[in-house]
């Protein structure tokens, strides 16, 4: 019977007697340290995790996501990694691995209030703009690298053309700190872009800003602003702000990817700057990820 349980069982099993036992904790402390774990156990073999080799930090963060997707309480989801980087502790502490998966997992702040975000509808709806002129061209694409790309607004404005690297692909993005990352640029953002080069040329500009306005100067973080609001409310939204598309590019992606940890990287969190170390993203599949998401991928799709 005991060769049938999954390998996370009777460890599991081990940790709450100890808890129980050593620690002398409650009865309903342990009870729910056990309801959390189970739930780890049973998605990380659904999720074909045989072994410890295979018990990686990518499915931990995919096992959060699972929960936030299931409208789970940030509170309760610090709770489910607080218990589960218990478990792993004690497996490290017994011997039993080297290191646990959850060592770089932090857990989410509860926030007081829930960021403003366009749903996929809303964005389709923001993008259908229709620019007339060189400086409509230009608005359309900031919006749509900032919702590409998750950039911040200053970031976007900051940008300069010989920033872009695998004709246009990439970005190089001097975030906060004078940190530089890399992001992947959707191609619906590129074609965008390309529109907006093709009338700067026309600009007597020795400016090497990406964003310039009329003058052949860099557009300012105000202006963008304003522009964006502007558009949203000709399109029949409510005003929409820069950050707004930046949280929503992130959960949308979260929505598609699962990839929390990618996605974190990818909007240059500070908190994430060891990780960075760690880890290389798959930048082909999160473009991939990003075309398919997008709402006009969906709206291609039914048109063919």
């Amino acid at each position: 019977m005991n060769e049938n349980k999954y390998f996370l069982v009777p460890l599991i099993a081990d940790y709450l007697d100890f808890l129980k036992n050593i620690k002398g904790l409650s009865e309903n402390t342990t009870s729910s340290y056990k309801r959390d774990l189970n739930k780890f156990s049973k998605f990380s073999e659904a999720s074909g995790v045989n072994d410890f080799k295979m018990l990686k930090e990518e499915i931990c963060s995919t096992w959060i996501a699972d929960l936030f997707q299931k409208n789970i309480s940030a509170r309760s989801i610090q709770r489910h990694i607080s218990s589960a980087k218990g478990f792993f502790s004690y497996l490290k502490k017994s011997g039993l691995i080297i290191d646990s998966p959850f060592e770089l997992i932090n857990s989410p702040k509860s926030p007081s209030h829930l960021p403003n975000i366009l749903s996929p509808e809303e964005v389709s709806q923001l993008l259908n703009f229709k620019p007339k002129n060189a400086q409509e061209k230009r608005d359309l694409a900031i919006i749509e690298l900032i919702y590409s790309s998750g950039l911040r607004v200053s970031e976007a404005v900051n940008s300069n053309i010989t920033d872009f690297e695998e004709n246009k692909s990439f970005l190089r993005v001097l975030g906060k700190g004078s940190k530089t990352r890399l992001v992947p640029v959707g191609r619906f953002a590129q074609i965008a872009i390309d529109e907006w080069l093709n009338e700067r040329k026309k600009l007597s500009t020795k400016d090497e800003a990406l964003f310039v306005n009329l003058r052949g100067g860099r557009i300012s973080a105000r202006s963008v602003q304003e522009k964006i609001k502007n558009i949203a409310l000709m399109q029949g939204l409510p005003p929409v702000n820069p950050h707004m598309l930046r949280h929503s590019f992130a959960t949308h992606l979260l929505e598609s990817s699962g990839d929390l940890r990618s996605i974190q990287e990818l909007l240059g969190h500070s908190s994430l700057s060891t990780t960075q170390i760690y880890t290389r993203l798959d930048y082909q599949h999160l473009i991939k990820v990003y075309e398919n998401s997008h709402p006009r991928a969906h709206k291609k799709n039914a048109e063919n």
